[in-house]
This record gives C-alpha cells, sequence and structure tokens, in this order.
C-alpha cells in the first residue's frame, strides 16, 4: 500500500510540473488517503501484532 501511495505521489508530482492542475491535485489527494491508511493499519498491527503463545 506504500508502494501505491509513492506512486500517486510522483505521478503528482510530474502532472504539476507539466500543468495538468487536477490531475496533480487528484493524485495527491489519493497519495495522502493510501498513506493515511498505511499508517492506521501499522499502527493497529503494532498494537495488536503478535501475541506471545501461551504455553
Amino acid at each position: 500500500m506504500l508502494h501505491y501511495a509513492a506512486v500517486f505521489l510522483i505521478i503528482a508530482i510530474i502532472a504539476a510540473v507539466l500543468g495538468f492542475g487536477g490531475i496533480a491535485g487528484t493524485s495527491a489527494g489519493i497519495a495522502k488517503l493510501l498513506f493515511l491508511v498505511f499508517l492506521v493499519l501499522f499502527v493497529l498491527s503494532l498494537i495488536l501484532g503478535r501475541k506471545k503463545p501461551s504455553i
């Protein structure tokens, strides 16, 4: 998921340099959303992570 966020960020940067404001804004928004979803899932996996096996 973090990979897709980086891809959309690169698309947004390239579109902004070429002057496509709408595409750049949309791509940046998608990249932001994917990064936030990644962060939430990462924090949840840290909190709920592996449990020690009971003996």
